[in-house]
């Protein structure tokens, strides 16, 4: 006797397959009966022993006719049961269709019946999907992560992973998790964008696009900072494409999601402790290994620990052109916590020292934010001017203004140049950009 498991793999018979997708779930009218199937179905999978001799293939079919027989279900209804067992099966469960769905961009499980996902930029409530309790939820997971090695129980009730596909999947289970385990995907994005793309999409105006382009192209040092899904790895991704071709580019991240269509570039990930909590790559290893890649560029994915010492002094000797994110609040956020993060790396220097070390380091702060109403927008471009009692100060020289919001969420705004000329121009100059000086010339412009 063996005992069968929804982890195992096998395909439900394909004429049995849904003709409709999953996700067209509302077309049912008697959906608790629909559900009430799906669970005992699956109960009864678990719960399974199967003779030796017996097909796993022709046995689960079985069940599900035993399940279902005797009751008044269309066609459709029947090719529904059967697409949610193969999704159980051959899929992630209940979530197998919003992975496929290219218009999501995150999923979040908070609980059997409270998932959300996010479509351009607005989180919705999806009730055509559910678990069936909180053990349905943790065998998800667990289907998810293990071809990756991972494993998530009691004793290690967090995991933090990629799937094949590239999506980023968090998994938090109690005791950490007090309402339950909890699941949220980051769906990997096939095509990331261009700059044509967030100029239409009206995150920059043609004047913005230009001058970060000639401040990669010109090698300066950028952080680009902003909260959660405002659009950061995007907008690096972006302007990672303006580097030319010629130059050797070393990327780091937790989880590959860069794309740079250059021939010269080496992506490095992260790795994660194995079974024996041993083997851990961090993002600090990685930078300190770049610096021996004779790299023309770097670029971190995100800054979040103590590899922001060892990038700031890569920085600041001879690295020209580094470009990461940073998650903040702001420009001036986005430097504290740079501050902070050096302070975290136990190199003991002062406060005042580290302030001046990220003053020479950091040329230009773009900090990008996804608006109220969804849209996402570079609300301000700043150069770093200076330092004046002890604080680093920073100044615009384009920002989003806000200037109305309507009783639909909408917001109105326009973007401003301020009036006056970049000592960031300067340094332009001396690397032979000397075409931007137009984007400058009118005060007060709109640009």
């Amino acid at each position: 006797m063996k005992k069968t498991s929804l982890l195992d793999a096998f395909e439900v018979n394909k004429d049995k397959r849904s003709i409709i997708p999953v996700s067209d779930y509302e077309i049912f009218e008697d959906k608790e009966l629909l559900d009430e199937l799906r669970t005992r179905i699956i109960e009864n999978l678990i719960d399974s022993e199967i003779p030796e001799s017996a097909s796993l293939n022709e046995y689960i079919n079985a069940e599900i006719d035993r399940c279902i027989e005797g009751y008044d279900l269309t066609n459709l209804e029947r090719s529904h049961i059967y697409n949610l067992i193969d999704n159980e099966i051959n899929g992630y469960g209940p979530l197998t269709e919003l992975l496929k769905d290219k218009n999501i961009t995150e999923i979040m499980v908070n609980g059997p019946d409270e998932i959300y996902i996010e479509i351009d930029g607005q989180l919705i409530k999806d009730e055509s999907v559910s678990f069936i309790n909180d053990e349905h939820i943790v065998r998800t997971i667990q289907r998810m992560i293990q071809p990756l090695g991972r494993t998530i129980d009691a004793s290690c009730p967090m995991v933090d992973s990629r799937l094949k596909d590239g999506s980023r999947i968090n998994a938090v289970i109690p005791p950490l998790s007090l309402k339950g385990p909890v699941i949220t995907i980051r769906k990997f994005k096939e095509n990331i964008g261009t700059i044509d793309d967030l100029l239409r999409m009206g995150t920059m105006t043609p004047y913005m696009a230009r001058f970060l382009e000639a401040c990669v192209l010109g090698k300066l040092n950028i952080i680009v900072c902003g909260g959660t899904g405002s659009g950061k790895t995007t907008l690096l991704n972006i302007m990672g494409s303006f580097i030319g071709g010629h130059e050797r580019i070393v990327t780091i991240e937790d989880a590959a999601e860069l794309k740079l269509l250059q021939e010269h570039v080496i992506p490095l990930e992260t790795r994660v402790m194995n079974y024996d909590r041993e083997g851990e790559i961090t993002i600090r290893d990685l930078v300190r290994n770049a610096l021996r890649m004779r790299p023309d560029r770097i670029i971190v994915g995100e800054c979040r620990g103590k590899e922001a010492f060892d990038m700031l002094q890569a920085m600041n000797t001879g690295h020209d052109g580094s470009l990461t994110t940073l998650h903040s609040n702001g420009g001036v956020d986005a430097l504290n916590r740079l501050e902070t993060m050096v302070l975290m790396s136990g190199i003991d220097i002062p406060v005042k020292a580290i302030r001046e070390y990220i003053f020479n380091a950091i040329d230009l702060v773009v900090n990008i934010e996804r608006l109220n109403d969804g849209r996402r927008k570079i609300v301000s471009i700043s150069e770093l001017e200076g330092i004046k009692d002890g604080s680093i100060i920073l100044k615009d020289i384009f920002a989003f203004n806000t200037e109305s919001v309507s009783e639909s969420g909408s917001i109105s705004g326009e973007f401003i140049r301020y009036d006056f000329y970049p000592k960031i121009l300067d340094k332009l100059k001396q690397k032979g950009i000397v075409d931007i000086d137009y984007i400058f010339e009118n005060p007060g412009g709109k640009k």
